[in-house]
């Protein structure tokens, strides 16, 4: 019912089973309160001669009815028997009620009964449930209203007007004041305001308890305004539609000064000699509320609330009274002509201070219930806001500052209601005052900046200006233009930081932050999709399905906004060429191929920045496509309910008018059919708005240039307009209005292009109130982070850049603080929103700050550091950032390495920073391990010894060089402060967590690791052929070791870094001729990447073991230094990852290291090692590796590096791999299908025949042990692959390539110069074991050979072989001449026996009983006699006797 809803029953039962006693001694209590009241107010009337001698007279006069209805209650109130609440609080009210209402009492006894009314109110003696409560309420308020006393002297006068302020607060605040009507609340409102007003002649403190009294009365009546039922039933009948009406004002209960009985000047009037009361009342307060009537729109006054509204209850009538009356206190200074701009400080500023004061006072009670009343809130959204948007242009800084909390207030509670006034708030006042180049004092832009940072520290505020304005095309862009006020705010340009700058920074790091937080909570992953437009809608018609669901209004606000985007470039087209301009907006799908008039229309209508002369040209133009567009554009206007001259103006803001008055006349045509369609008022038809405005157009030109002297007076234009309105005269006082609005307010024909903030005109309010009852609903954002990647992509720039700048200016810590939290804020909004570019830029713009990057031209730069706040905390901020953030840097490492090198070379750096990663895994993967790896052992030994002399590395190596007296120099002790600066600079470096960023690189993004490793080769530099500075040279080995550290570190992910860790090391190695640091780092550590890595990257294998070729390629001389390391590590690495090196490629790289060492004195023994390991039981050997692994045998033993047992062993690794292939053969036919048996049996055989290869040629070595210990493994390896089954062709194959070849080589060495048989001692013994082996082997295979078809040319050259050596000149050759007879003799035996040689008929070259006897009879003829004696055929079974003793006589 728009009335408070009572909470009365509550006391009622809380007060019934109290005790019979508790209520008699409380009812007596009260009696006696009464009672002593009753007598003060006698006592004093006493004092006064007029009453007191009323008395003494007579019996015969009566008493005065004053003191006999005082005399008489005091009669009553013992003998009441009932309850308090039962007793009507008329009887006991009214004795001092009548006290208050004569005229006849002076001040001291009015003050009195004023006391005693107080103290029975503030005794809670009356509540809802006492009898005829309201009744006596309203007694109450009536005759404190129409106090009336004889004023003696000012004092007495200022004591009774304070109480009745008392009295009238205690009425408001009584339990009973629910039952107070509308019409009375109002009554008391605007007594304490006319004691407010007349206190201003009377002392200070009446005048404070006066504002109080006010301010505690506005707050005690908005405090109930949640707590009010809807209001339908508050408002007049029928007045549903009265949601845009302001509330008016009843002349017979307003805040005039009339009293009940009609005398405006009776209350309060007393008898003052100087008459001030009766003007001052009457005068002002009535004259102002005469004028503060408010206005509709059309100039009819708005329609009251219903007098029997105003008699019940109190509720939202009285408080849309009040409220009003507040309102119109701001319009007092517009209708007294004191202009604001004019002499701001020259007007009282005290009535609107107190006035917005207590409207913020209503607001701030009132709250979100406001916008559940239509009339509060439509005097809020109208008048309330037009009088804060020209106050909020006042000099007064108190001023500026109370609209400024106001419209705080305002945003807090009612912002979906007030989307275009808060916009036009900013864009009028904020935005114009906080610079000063719109005129603004210093004060003005503090005040106006302040409150900007405090509307920048509500969360959402920034979110909810760019979704509902930035994104709208019909409204400005308020989210950027105050982000860009901030940043540039903040900017010190050419002058010393100042409080103005770092409020500005506060606002934008409060904005910065918002963001922030926001992405804590979630939805940061909304999905964001680029807005494309594939097809023609009209823009101005895009909608929302849902405006409170993000679902609906995130993608629709994206979509208006690049619309708004694209119309803004489309304008700068436009304003370059019309046609151009127009077709650009057709490609992009913003106008429809075939141009229609309503989309250009629209397009002019909506778009801000176009050129207003173009347009103007283009509407005014006689084509008949720009007449349709004239025609549409006019019709894109609301001009209902306004006056001409107010819709003129507005029509005339959005384009130049043309000067041709052809153009004009069709111009004004389309307007005024515009108007009058939407308008008529008293206008007859469409011509005379047409005449009208064609009038206003020529008035407005007469009175406002220069060159016309005689201007028209106001007859002239009445004159000039007679008979226009369809024959008849207009309404002069209708004419009068638009006269001396047109004399008053130029209407600007050249309106301004766009440049600075608008000022707010009426006429520009009065379109601003037709445009929000259409414009689209306000969206209340929560708190994720929707548009926060658009929104940061917006001000990201200006944000870094005005942070550094105040950075870069400030002194004081808690500024740099501030900056910091800034850089951190943008670093997470970066991070989170995958803007990887403004990362990157504030990495840049902080690394200058780290002063790490300057060239040093300090004497100490540790100490400078040190004691340098700011650059510590820039540091320690940039490592925060590549720790947190790391992922998402990209071309940012480059400064980060730089800062690290910069660390490094002043020796600041963690010993650990490289190492960390990789040696804890290294370490906790090898069990048996003790301590660090060897690899970095022989690194650190070998960087001392090689390289160039390092300086002692670590904080501590620089503070002991501090402390250190062994310089050439005596160096003084350090002092504390410098003691002090190494502490904070240490303290500093722990911070930074530098070697995270490479042991936590595992868990880098793809490309933002790819990015380090990139910029740690660049930050190394190309290596040089020359010689290096060893800085660069330091330089270079420490960002190699983070390489490395880094490549170790991402094993998974070794094919994305792999490519530029190699073409790097492959670079120092290639291009290094000396052994220094950075080459034994680059080798060392690519073995290391090698060892670690075979295990988790097998499809990598090949190519990491491919890279290990790089140590083939050093340089002679460095290869030499670093041959015994490198074996060692090649060593370890085949021990540990054997089984992982598959290919015949991998093996190729390491048997080609392995057998360099051969012949490295240092390095043989560990690489001979490596070899066992994998050859020894055939452990590792493998198809793969077999062949090489034999050749790397071989050539350790041909080595003659080592010790003869040592060449030995290498002939026994080689025998001993004779079993490898006899498994796999075995395996081969047991396992596989024959087609690929047989396959594998032949590669098995190329093995075999490879390996016998091998053993021949160490059959040559010089050293006798060697050879004859070759012989007999070849002998071995010939002899003992019968379970092998080679295919029966290799044999021939194996005796010319091997066998005979051996003699042969044998042969030619016996047979040397004297030289060589020096070298080669006891030879002959060798050629024994040689022969021997070729019988041997011969006799062996005997079955499979004779099977050959080349049997017989295998057999004559064992023979030849034979007579070769019978012929051979050697020293000791005696044994040799009588072994050759008695082995070729056995072998014939043998042959004989197993039936191969026996006599045939056959003849030719095949024969084998022919040939033989040709070649044998050479040498020795006897022995076929001694074969065959008989010559006759023997049986051609085998003898076994004969057998064996051939076969013990061979061996």
């Amino acid at each position: 019912m728009g009335r408070l809803r009572l909470q009365s029953s509550i006391n009622a039962i809380e007060e019934e089973p109290e005790e019979c006693e508790a209520t008699s001694s409380n009812k007596s209590a009260l009696g006696c309160m009464i009672n002593s009241e009753i007598g003060a107010v006698l006592a004093v009337m006493r004092r006064n001669v007029r009453w007191g001698g009323r008395y003494v007279s007579g019996d015969d006069q009566l008493e005065h009815t004053l003191i006999q209805s005082l005399k008489t209650l005091r009669r009553q109130i013992f003998s009441w028997q009932h309850e308090w609440q039962s007793v009507n609080p008329s009887l006991y009210l009214q004795p001092f009620l009548d006290v208050i209402r004569s005229d006849e009492t002076g001040a001291p006894i009015t003050g009195v009964a004023l006391s005693s009314i107080y103290k029975i109110l503030t005794l809670d003696v009356l509540d809802v449930n006492t009898v005829n409560v309201d009744d006596a309420m309203h007694l109450v308020v009536d005759a404190v209203t129409c106090c009336r006393f004889e004023v003696t002297d000012p004092a007495s006068e200022e004591v009774v007007l304070t109480k009745i302020l008392q009295v009238l607060l205690a009425c408001m605040k009584s339990k009973a004041s629910v039952m107070l009507s509308n019409q009375h609340v109002c009554t008391i409102v605007n007594t304490c305001f006319r004691v407010v007003h007349q206190a201003g002649s009377k002392g200070e403190l009446l005048q404070r308890i006066a504002r109080h009294t006010m301010h505690e009365l506005v707050r005690c009546i908005f405090l109930h305004l949640p707590d009010v039922d809807n209001t339908e039933q508050s408002l007049v009948k029928g007045g549903s539609s009265v949601k845009n009406e302001n509330a008016g004002l009843d002349t017979d209960y307003n805040f005039s000064g009339k009293s009940e009985n009609g005398s405006g000047a009776s209350e309060f009037d007393g008898q003052l000699s100087s008459g001030v009361y009766n003007s001052a009342s009457s005068g002002l307060i009535g004259g102002m509320m005469d004028e503060s009537i408010p206005r509709n729109d059309n100039g009819k006054d708005a329609v009251p609330y219903d007098l029997h509204l105003m008699t019940e209850p109190y509720g939202v009538p009285c408080m849309v009274e009040i409220f009003h009356f507040l309102c119109s206190l701001l319009n007092v200074v517009e209708h007294t002509g004191m202009g604001l701009r004019a002499n701001s400080l020259t007007f009282d500023e005290d009535v609107p201070l107190f006035a917005l004061g207590l409207i913020n006072s209503a607001i701030e009670l009132g709250g979100p219930a406001i916008r559940h009343h239509p009339r509060l809130l439509s005097l809020i959204q109208d008048e309330l806001f037009r009088n804060l948007m020209q106050f909020g242009l006042s000099m007064s800084p108190l001023i500026l500052s109370m609209v400024c909390s106001i419209v705080l207030n305002l945003y807090q509670h009612l912002r979906t209601e007030l989307k275009l006034q808060l916009e036009a708030f900013f864009s009028c006042v904020i935005l114009r005052l906080s610079q000063s180049r719109f005129g603004a004092s210093y004060q003005q832009q503090e005040v106006a900046m302040e409150a900007l940072v405090d509307f920048c520290r509500q969360k959402t505020f920034m979110v909810e200006m760019y979704a509902n304005l930035d994104c709208d095309i019909t409204c400005g862009n308020v989210f950027e233009e105050l982000a860009n006020l901030l940043s540039k705010s903040a900017f010190p340009v050419n002058c010393p930081l100042s409080s103005m700058h770092i409020l500005a920074l506060d606002g934008l790091i409060a904005v910065i932050q918002g963001m922030a937080e926001r992405i804590s909570n979630g939805s940061v992953g909304f999905e964001l999709t680029p807005v494309n437009l594939q097809e023609y809608t009209p823009f101005w018609m895009v909608k929302c399905e849902n405006y409170g669901d993000p679902e609906h209004w995130v993608p629709f606000v994206r979509r208006r906004k690049y619309i708004k985007r694209r119309l803004m470039i489309g304008a700068d087209h436009f304003n370059r060429d019309p046609k151009k301009g127009l077709e650009f907006l057709q490609g992009t799908y913003l106008l429809p191929e075939k141009l229609d008039p309503q989309s250009v229309a629209c397009f002019f209508r909506y778009t801000a920045g176009l050129d207003k002369n173009l347009v103007g040209d283009f509407l005014g133009n006689h084509d008949e496509f720009c007449v349709q567009v004239l025609n549409e554009f006019a019709g894109t206007f609301d001009f209902q309910d306004m006056n001409l001259d107010t819709a003129l103006r507005l029509f005339l803001e959005t384009f130049r008018l043309p000067g041709e008055s052809q153009k004009i006349q069709r111009v004004l045509e389309a307007f005024s059919g515009r108007y009058y369609e939407q308008s008529p008022l008293i206008l007859a038809n469409r011509d005379a708005a047409l005449l009208l405005s064609y009038s206003l157009i020529m008035l407005n030109t007469d009175q406002h240039n220069v060159q016309v002297k005689k201007k028209m007076t106001e007859e002239d234009f009445i004159r000039n307009n007679r008979h226009i309105n369809g024959g008849n005269d207009l309404p002069r006082d209708f004419l009068s209005e638009l006269y001396y609005s047109i004399c008053k307010n130029e209407i600007r024909t050249t309106p301004e292009q766009g440049a600075g903030f608008a000022e707010m005109t009426p006429s520009r309010w009065i379109d601003l109130m037709h445009k929000s009852r259409k414009t689209s609903p306000y969206i209340v954002s929560d708190s994720r982070a929707y548009l926060d990647h658009d929104m940061f992509a917006i001000m990201s720039g200006p944000t870094i850049a005005a942070i550094s700048v105040v950075f870069d200016h400030a002194e004081y810590e808690d500024v740099y603080q501030t900056c910091i939290d800034g850089f951190l804020a943008v670093a997470k909004i970066s991070a989170c929103h995958h803007l990887e570019d403004v990362l990157d830029d504030l990495v840049v713009s902080l690394c200058k700050f780290t002063t790490l990057l300057n060239p040093s031209s300090v004497e100490e730069p540790v100490l400078a550091f040190g004691d340098d706040a700011k650059a510590r905390m820039a540091t320690v901020t940039v490592f925060t950032i590549a720790n947190r953030y790391g992922d998402f840097i990209r071309t940012g490492w480059r400064n980060i390495l730089d800062c690290i090198l910069r660390l490094h070379k002043l020796g600041l750096l963690p010993a650990r920073v490289a190492s960390d990663a990789a040696d804890d895994s290294e370490m906790s993967s090898d069990p048996g391990s003790h301590g660090k790896p060897l690899t970095n052992s022989l690194s650190s030994a070998h960087m001392q010894s090689i390289g160039t002399p390092r300086r002692s590395s670590g904080l501590m190596g620089r503070f002991s060089q501090l402390l250190s007296l062994d310089t050439e120099e005596p160096r003084s002790q350090p002092t504390e402060q410098q003691l002090a600066a190494h502490q904070r600079t240490l303290q500093t470096i722990q911070k930074c967590h530098i070697d995270s960023i490479f042991t936590e690189s595992k868990f880098l993004h793809a490309d933002s690791l790819l990015q380090l490793a990139r910029a740690l080769i660049w930050a190394a530099g190309r290596p040089q052929k020359g010689s290096t500075s060893p800085e660069d040279e330091d330089t270079a080995v420490f960002c190699l070791e983070l390489l490395i550290a880094i490549t170790l570190n991402n094993r998974d992910r070794i094919g994305l870094l792999w490519q530029g860790v190699y073409e790097h090391i492959a670079n120092i190695v290639q291009s290094t001729v000396v052994a220094c640091a950075l080459v034994e780092k680059a080798v060392f550590g690519l073995l290391r990447i090698c060892q670690r890595l075979l295990p988790y990257k097998e499809n990598l294998a090949d190519e990491l073991l491919r890279s290990l070729q790089l140590v083939l390629k050093l340089d002679a001389r460095v290869a030499d230094q670093y041959c015994e390391q490198i074996t060692q590590e090649v060593s370890r690495l085949v021990k540990a990852n054997a089984t992982h090196i598959r290919s015949p490629m991998g093996w190729r790289t390491i048997a080609s290291l392995l057998s360099i060492t051969a012949r490295h004195p240092d390095a043989s023994e560990s690489g001979f090692e490596a070899l066992t390991f994998i050859m020894a039981d055939g452990a590792h050997l493998s198809p793969a590796n077999f062949v090489l692994c034999a050749d790397a045998a071989r050539q350790f033993a041909e080595s003659r590096v080592g010790q003869t047992d040592r060449s030995i062993q290498s002939v026994d690794l080689m025998a001993g791999s004779v079993s490898c292939l006899v498994r796999w053969a075995q395996d081969a036919r047991e396992g596989t299908a024959e087609a690929e048996a047989a396959k594998l049996c032949q590669d098995i055989g190329e093995m075999w025949l490879r390996l016998v290869q091998g053993l021949r040629k160490v059959c040559l070595d010089q050293r006798e042990e060697v050879r004859n210990h070759a012989l007999l493994s070849l002998q071995m390896c010939l002899t003992g692959v019968d379970e092998i089954h080679l295919p029966l062709g290799l044999w021939p194959q194996c005796f010319e390539m091997v066998i005979f070849t051996m003699l042969d080589d044998l042969a030619e060495i016996a047979q040397g110069n004297p030289q060589t048989q020096k070298e080669y001692r006891n030879i002959e013994g060798t050629l024994v074991l040689a022969l021997k082996l070729l019988t041997k082997v011969f006799l062996h295979l005997l079955n499979e050979l004779s099977q050959l078809s080349s049997f017989c040319k295998l057999w004559r050259n064992v023979i030849g072989r034979m007579e070769k050596y019978m012929k051979l000149k050697v020293k000791r050759g005696e044994k040799l001449l009588e072994l050759i007879p008695e082995l070729l003799k056995n072998t014939l035996l043998v042959m004989k026996t197993k039936g191969v040689l026996v006599p045939t008929s056959t003849l030719g070259g095949d024969n084998v009983w022919e040939q033989t006897w040709l070649h044998v009879n050479k040498i020795f003829p006897s022995l076929q006699s001694e074969v065959f004696p008989n010559h006759d055929s023997e049986p051609l079974h085998s003898s076994p006797v004969l057998g064996e003793s051939a076969s013990d006589q061979t061996e």
